[in-house]
């Protein structure tokens, strides 16, 4: 299915230019006013978060217009998680979610996702509409009609309040110091409330957005900040989140990093010895290790795997009846709980691993070996095909045959930024060098 505006999560691109102009975003609120406004009644409601990012006060007005232009009425609830809007949406009884955010990318970019009633990021076939509505002609309400919007100042609260009743009841964080990394974003206030109500000695990193600094040097994607507080301090543990918030990472006592794969093995085997593993499967993506399905397979587990994009995942669990997932990245998506990845969510739920077993996090994450994994990024100019070249296709076929019964491949365009991802794994490091830089070798030529 083509879309045009819509990747794997929302429309995104560098704030100011295009699709992620000012002028877009108004379209783009008022082909989604129209297309959840359908019967013309002013009851209609959409909330609206943000992260911290200086283009999101830009992007925030301009969908407010588009939206009230079109009888919607707006709740802004500013800077909060985009596993808050998931939450607020349904419980807000809105009609739509929209989260501004680019998650991990840099200040400079940014971008749109959608939530629909019940709290699921919209499906392919409704942005498809959407964006058929954006290219189309955008018949404002009457002037009678025009929608109203709204500030909720308690939004973070109420998210607040959720996140920790899926802590276990009477538990406590007691005796235990946590560093949280927050990346300068959406969840620079929340994270280090709940942690320091639930009883931790809270070392808050990454709280001090300016409008600049969201992911830059820290967060998930950055943890050395975080690792070298953990060391200094003689902290238990670290915990990074991304710009939204909706993805982790977990530090050791030493600084050692976590990934999602370790996380989902970890929380995969609680609660199958818990009997809380629906089907006993886990869902990830291509991405995840094959060390993850290895141990899996070892407990009499199953892996699903599907296409890379936390939207993905949560598709096949719905589908499916699962209610746990998530992504390599640190996507880790509990449907007991929430309707999309939580990176806080997924953070309480190793710490509570940690008070019941009385072990360190060094004993947690490590929960089985990985096979070595090769990850390489090539940009390649917008309106370019370098996948399609002979000599990338040759290359490819040619690590195919080599990886035959000794590993896999990956190859895969990203669906948030013009960058082809050339992924491997093998047992035998120089083996998986060769083949994937030798195709990184020639997808640079033909860029």
């Amino acid at each position: 299915m083509t879309r045009k505006f819509f990747g794997t999560d929302g429309v995104r691109g560098k704030a100011n230019t295009h699709p992620m102009t000012a002028e877009m975003a108004l379209r783009i609120g008022a082909a989604a006013g129209r297309y959840f406004r359908n019967d013309g009644s002013n009851g209609h409601r959409v909330v609206i978060g943000k992260d911290t990012r200086l283009s999101g006060y830009m992007f925030e007005s301009a969908l407010t217009a588009g939206l009230t232009s079109t009888g919607m009425n707006v709740l802004l609830l500013g800077p909060v998680p985009t596993p808050a809007v998931g939450l607020l949406t349904t419980s807000m009884r809105a009609d739509l979610g929209i989260m501004i955010s680019a998650s991990h990318n840099p200040h400079q970019d940014n971008g749109i996702k959608f939530f629909g009633p019940d709290g699921f990021k919209l499906s392919d076939e409704a942005e498809v509409e959407i964006e058929t509505l954006i290219d189309g002609d955008l018949t404002p309400a009457k002037a009678e009609n025009i929608g109203r919007a709204k500030r909720i100042d308690d939004g973070r609260f109420r998210y607040a309040e959720r996140i920790k009743s899926t802590f276990p009841h009477g538990m406590r964080l007691n005796g235990l110091k946590v560093v949280i990394d927050c990346a300068h974003g959406a969840a620079y206030r929340v994270a280090p409330e709940v942690l320091w109500e639930l009883g931790a000695t809270v070392i808050p990193v990454g709280v001090n957005p300016n409008g600049y600094n969201i992911n830059d040097g820290c967060g998930s994607t950055h943890t050395d900040l975080a690792a070298e507080v953990i060391r200094r301090e003689g902290a238990d543990v670290g915990i990074c989140l991304d710009g939204d918030a909706d993805r982790v990472m977990i530090l050791d006592e030493t600084g050692k990093v976590a990934d999602g794969d370790q996380l989902m093995a970890l929380m995969a085997g609680r609660w199958a010895d818990q009997g809380r593993l629906k089907d006993g499967t886990l869902v990830a993506t291509v991405m995840s290790n094959l060390g993850l399905e290895h141990y899996l397979q070892g407990r009499g587990l199953r892996l699903e795997r599907t296409s890379v994009g936390d939207r993905y995942v949560v598709e096949a669990m719905r589908k499916g009846g699962w209610n746990l997932g998530g992504e390599q990245s640190g996507h880790i998506v509990m449907t007991d709980y929430a309707t999309t990845g939580d990176g806080l969510l997924a953070g309480l739920q190793f710490l509570s691993a940690m008070i019941d077993s009385g072990l360190p996090a060094s004993a947690l994450t490590r929960t089985f070996e990985t096979v070595p994994q090769m990850l390489k990024n090539v940009r390649y100019p917008q309106g370019h095909d370098p996948l399609g070249t002979a000599k990338v296709k040759a290359a490819i076929a040619d690590a195919e045959a080599k990886l035959t019964g000794k590993g896999r491949l990956l190859i895969r365009k990203s669906g948030t930024e013009p960058m082809i991802r050339v992924m491997a794994e093998c047992e035998d490091d120089a083996l998986l060098a060769q083949v994937v830089e030798g195709i990184v070798a020639e997808v640079e030529q033909a860029v």
